[in-house]
């Protein structure tokens, strides 16, 4: 990896992180505004640029351009850039702990061939596709199909909230592989997003999630060989494991949010003057900042035990979770906690606050909402499934 002035990125974490933070500040901070202002989607080039850094295969092996390291390391990025431009993290997160991760871990030697490098280098990227118009956190009610036939494929449905959709070069979508009920007739089918009847609906107006396309898929009568079957019918459960790295990501999003919330007001309580003194100097926003560094914190320990157990394979789902649900709710908590100290400020642009706080409200509602996690928690911790249609 090469740093902004042409020299290597050295090997510890911690030079890691201070080479993305200062990415962050000095490349994308100045830009991230006007991006979520104008809703522009993250530039091609700004993603080959990423690529050509090494950071979109952190997480990857050497075998196919990437560098080998544990997810942590890729999470350490993702969070120093988060804090400054979430569309650009997100490049990051997308490759390292996204679709390509769960290809990587369960994929074949030929898929991880064909798709790796090319996402690694920066010049392809693959969304992953679950979600529809009648099964959010119902997944298992899905009925996008995928059905063989000739040693071909035929993929039917249609995928909702799908981020990065219509602008993703392939997408991995979790579709019925067999009519077996529930998650018994699940698996996931790579679809190339230039295969004929590929199509997308218009790009959502979100309040937050700006510079992060949105978009419905639609499959209708989409050819796609055999061997683009990443996993059969009966596979549902190894997908959400390793679905769990996503969360991960997801997780350290949340994160950023919460610590980029807490610098900002902890330099705006020191600089900000009331009653002829700074806001700093009043015990009530004391507490204010000490609650909002409490909160930062708990989840980013959740967070690290988490990405260390997992390593460079596969996280412990209590403990993704645990993190993902902690550090959602607290980017909301801690976002609402910065935009009442700023006061009125908060409340403008200006500020960067109530981007903060739009951002967090839709990290917590993307791959799993903290309701969805609290069920997981109490399901793993009893050792049983809770099926909410009995």
């Amino acid at each position: 990896m090469t740093n902004l002035d042409g020299t290597s990125w050295h090997e510890g974490r911690e030079e890691i992180q201070d080479a993305a933070r200062q990415l962050a500040r000095e490349r994308y901070a100045p830009k991230a505004e006007a991006w979520d202002r104008e809703r522009t989607r993250f530039p091609i080039e700004e993603r080959r640029f990423l690529g050509s850094l090494g950071l979109l295969g952190i997480a990857h092996s050497e075998r196919y351009g990437g560098s080998g390291r544990p997810v942590l390391d890729a999470l350490v990025v993702i969070e120093e850039l988060a804090k400054e431009c979430r569309p650009a993290a997100f490049q990051v997160f997308e490759a390292n702990t996204g679709p390509a991760q769960v290809v990587a871990q369960l994929g074949t030697e030929e898929q991880r061939q064909r798709f790796l490098p090319s996402i690694i280098s920066g010049e392809t990227t693959m969304a992953v596709a679950i979600s529809e118009p009648d099964a959010g956190s119902a997944a298992t009610d899905m009925t996008t199909r995928a059905k063989l036939a000739g040693g071909r494929y035929t993929v039917n449905g249609a995928k909702r909230w799908i981020s990065n959709g219509s602008e993703a070069d392939s997408y991995l979508v979790y579709a019925r592989i067999s009519d077996a009920p529930g998650a018994k007739g699940i698996g996931a089918i790579i679809v190339e997003a230039d295969r004929p009847g590929v199509s997308f609906g218009p790009p959502e107006r979100l309040m937050g999630f700006r510079g992060i396309p949105s978009a419905d898929v639609i499959f209708d009568d989409v050819e796609v060989p055999e061997e683009n079957l990443l996993i059969g019918a009966g596979g549902f459960r190894k997908l959400f494991t390793a679905f769990s790295i996503e969360r991960l990501g997801n997780a350290t999003m949340s994160l950023a949010i919460g610590q980029a919330a807490l610098d900002r007001s902890l330099r705006y309580a020191q600089d900000r003057i009331q009653f002829g003194k700074p806001l700093v100097e009043f015990q009530n926003i004391q507490l204010t900042l000490a609650d909002m560094m409490m909160q930062v914190e708990a989840a980013r320990q959740l967070l690290l035990r988490a990405a260390h157990h997992a390593g460079t394979g596969m996280p412990v789902p209590l403990e993704v979770s645990l993190a993902k649900c902690t550090a959602n709710e607290m980017a909301k908590r801690v976002s609402d906690l910065a935009m009442q100290l700023h006061g009125g400020n908060g409340y403008t642009e200006e500020y960067g606050i109530e981007r903060l706080h739009r951002d967090a409200h839709g990290w917590a509602l993307a791959g799993g909402t903290p309701t969805m996690q609290r069920i997981r928690i109490v399901s793993e911790m009893l050792g049983r499934s809770f099926d909410q249609r009995r």
